[in-house]
């Protein structure tokens, strides 16, 4: 086997290829993931003379009919266990692109890197190919807050008139937007930890890390190196690295980052600006980083009243601070004040992402099931008085203690969900004794009739526990997997026991 370092590959090895607008034609590239990263990997290689072969553990009838769209240009693929577990013997490989759900000690990902060969992530691969004169980045990481924040900067961008899309972990994949033809003018990146190990080259025009917690800790081996991984962001930022003030992990990453020369450091604030930081003065937004005035000024971007859409008691802490880091990385990119204001006004929370789904006899029942860990789930307990929380799940071996523990005065009541509750009840018996529980039977959850049985249940016992001026909130502090398909399906499954509630909308 021949490798991108050292071997004489057909024309010059991928590691002395010129780059912006990096020519693939004539690479034998390894496709690890047969995802939406990896589909779109393949068809942009392919089109450019790339020789692509495809690996994916799975081998379902679903996988083949994708694959077979791509087969017939040209695109290999070899399906099943058997095919990840060492580089293929049979034919040459200048440059391994994975897609993010494959961890680093996977054993074909580990052999490529002991043989030499490059491991990129597609994010690498976008940076690369991209023109020159392609568009600008704009680049969102942190364990919580990435999509609101991305789909916020998109309004932001779209309202200034620019041609500009969220992608990344949320929306298109970056080698689609980067390589678009008609152009973009700026990219919107989410970019999870996943895909920031195996990504070198950002050179993104601003980036901020919104917040550190314990993620993903098993995949990255720990939490230094789950840091390390979301600070790769900052690397070769030209304008702005944008950072939380009250998170001291993420100026630690912004001051370890190797930045072009003459980008600042800009920190986000839930208070008063200083210089060079973003903040909230008597409820307006506003920026002391991006005028020349800022020693002795500050320009207003917005007002709490203009975010009070986003739930049912207004904006939450962490919504205001997703705001300000979107308006921090528009900023950055000279957009105006009054297209900062105007994305925020007209911006809409995704599905499953803080959504308000109905007032029902004066209580407000609230969608929040991507807050899938304790972090997310205290950023979304903080943005109501008086809570009845749904909460309940697989913790993965979280620490709940700090979570219940910060947000005890403000819970009303707490309805477990879950296969095993006992990490839950253990907390709210150490740090909100006087809380009402109640416990969901788990029953047969194996069918979706099942399912929907349970989270009526669930939504029923909250509404009783409930009194107008309430918030029933789902924010389950943990993953869906023990007994949902995923996250998204228990929202859904949520929003619609809400809609078989009686009692009067408004």
């Amino acid at each position: 086997m021949t490798t991108g370092t050292s071997g004489t590959t057909s024309g010059i090895p991928v590691l002395e290829r010129s780059w912006p607008g990096l020519d693939v034609s004539g690479l034998r590239i390894l496709v690890t993931g047969f995802g939406v990263s990896g589909y779109a990997i393949a068809d942009q290689t392919m089109q450019r003379g790339a020789h692509v072969l495809v690996v994916d553990g799975t081998d379902s009838p679903q996988l083949r009919e994708r694959a077979q769209i791509l087969e017939v240009l040209g695109v290999q693929f070899r399906l099943g266990r058997e095919h990840t577990l060492e580089l293929p013997q049979d034919t040459e490989i200048d440059l391994v692109v994975t897609s993010p759900g494959w961890r680093p000690d996977q054993p074909l990902l580990a052999a490529a890197q002991a043989a030499g060969i490059p491991v990129w992530s597609e994010i690498e691969l976008a940076r690369r190919m991209q023109a020159a004169d392609g568009p600008a980045w704009l680049g969102i990481t942190g364990t919580n807050g990435k999509t609101t924040t991305v789909t916020m900067l998109e309004s932001i961008l779209q309202h200034a008139g620019l041609r500009a899309v969220a992608c990344g972990n949320v929306g298109l994949p970056v080698i689609e937007a980067a390589l678009d033809p008609e152009g973009f003018d700026v990219l919107a990146l989410e970019l999870s930890s996943f895909q920031l190990h195996w990504t070198e080259h950002l050179d993104c025009e601003a980036a901020v890390v919104l917040n550190i917690s314990a993620d993903h800790l098993d995949w990255h081996g720990g939490a230094d190196s789950y840091a390390a991984a979301k600070g790769r962001i900052f690397e070769g930022v030209r304008a702005a690295c944008v950072y939380n003030v009250a998170d001291p992990t993420t100026l630690h990453l912004v001051e370890e980052a190797d930045v072009v020369d003459g980008a600042r450091a800009v920190g986000l604030t839930l208070g008063p600006p200083g210089i060079s930081e973003l903040g909230v003065i008597d409820g307006v937004l506003v920026d002391r980083a991006f005028l020349a005035e800022r020693r002795h000024a500050a320009a207003e971007l917005a007002t709490l009243a203009d975010l009070a859409h986003l739930g049912p008691q207004g904006a939450g802490p962490h919504l205001v601070l997703d705001a300000l880091a979107a308006a921090a990385l528009a900023r950055a990119h000279g957009v105006d004040p009054h297209a900062v204001r105007d994305g925020l006004r007209a911006y809409r929370m995704g599905s499953h992402r803080a959504q308000h789904l109905a007032t029902i006899d004066g209580i407000s029942f609230v969608d929040d099931t991507k807050a899938t860990n304790p972090a997310a789930a205290a950023a979304s307990l903080r943005s109501a008085e008086r809570v009845v929380w749904l909460a309940g799940g697989d913790t993965k071996g979280a620490d709940l203690d700090a979570l219940i523990a910060g947000a005890h005065d403000r819970l009303v009541g707490v309805v477990l969900l879950g296969v095993d509750d006992a990490p839950f009840t253990a907390a709210l018996s150490r740090h909100a004794p006087e809380v009402p529980v109640r416990r969901i039977d788990p029953g047969d959850t194996d069918d979706v009739a099942g399912r929907t049985r349970m989270m009526d249940d669930a939504v029923q016992a909250a509404r009783a526990l409930a009194s107008a001026g309430d918030v029933v909130l789902l924010a389950p502090a943990a993953a869906s997997i023990d007994q949902f398909r995923d996250y998204a399906e228990r929202g859904d499954l949520f929003a619609a026991a809400v809609t078989r509630l009686p009692g009067e909308r408004a």
